[in-house]
């Protein structure tokens, strides 16, 4: 039996355009810890660089139980300006505690999250122990000096570290999916392929936010 591919091979396999999704029966729970801090409030906006959370390995069949896992939701567009992660996040969570805001909050408040990530990971070395899972991430094909010198742009794309972050930051359960069509499927369904927060489904549950990530490497919000 084959080996599993070092972090090479799949970073190499990801640049290339030649990985594939391996989806598990079910959404992979990442962050288990027991950090909690109150929600942030809506403020400032920013972006972090496309990391892929999912599995390499070969392409899943479309009769297999992953895609007995598709789910039905309507898409709510967001805007591809680097940004699109920390916004779709900020969507999802004023529409999930029944808010609107405006494009001006929400460019705001993405970059406030952007740099919160960045508060925790490069400015506070003690809290930075709190998201090893995130750090792995960073780390895994940067430096940890190279990523915080990235995150303070504006320009900065977010992904799966950032999402390790902000989950629990924001006291967040998301879940994030990917198009049916791109996974073999023929439908116009989502499969989920990661999930991010279980734990704070637990107890006094908090609304989960649905992220879609798509092969253009950008993120839009399920509803």
């Amino acid at each position: 039996m084959a080996g599993s591919p070092s972090n090479e091979d799949i970073l190499q396999q990801l640049r290339s355009g030649i990985a594939n999704f391996e989806i598990a029966d079910s959404p992979v729970p990442s962050v288990s810890g027991h950090y909690r801090r109150s929600p942030l409030p809506f403020a400032s906006l920013a972006n972090a660089s496309p990391r892929f959370f999912a599995r390499v390995g070969s392409s899943v069949d479309a009769g297999s139980p992953a895609m007995k896992k598709v789910e039905r939701f309507s898409v709510r567009k967001v805007t591809g300006d680097g940004r699109c992660l920390f916004r779709a996040l900020v969507k999802g969570m004023a529409l999930n505690k029944g808010m609107a805001i405006g494009p001006r909050e929400e460019r705001e408040s993405a970059d406030e999250l952007r740099m919160a990530v960045k508060e925790v990971i490069c400015d506070n070395a003690k809290e930075r122990l709190q998201y090893e899972e995130a750090l792995v991430a960073i780390t895994v094909d940067e430096s940890l000096k190279r990523y915080c010198q990235r995150i303070g742009r504006p320009d900065f794309w977010g992904g799966e570290a950032e999402l390790l972050v902000l989950s629990k930051l924001c006291c967040q359960p998301i879940v994030v999916y990917i198009p049916e069509h791109e996974h073999g499927g023929w439908g116009s369904g989502f499969i989920p392929i990661q999930e991010y927060g279980s734990e704070f489904q637990k107890g006094k549950p908090q609304k989960v936010v649905r992220l879609l990530y798509t092969g253009r490497n950008h993120y839009d919000l399920l509803v």
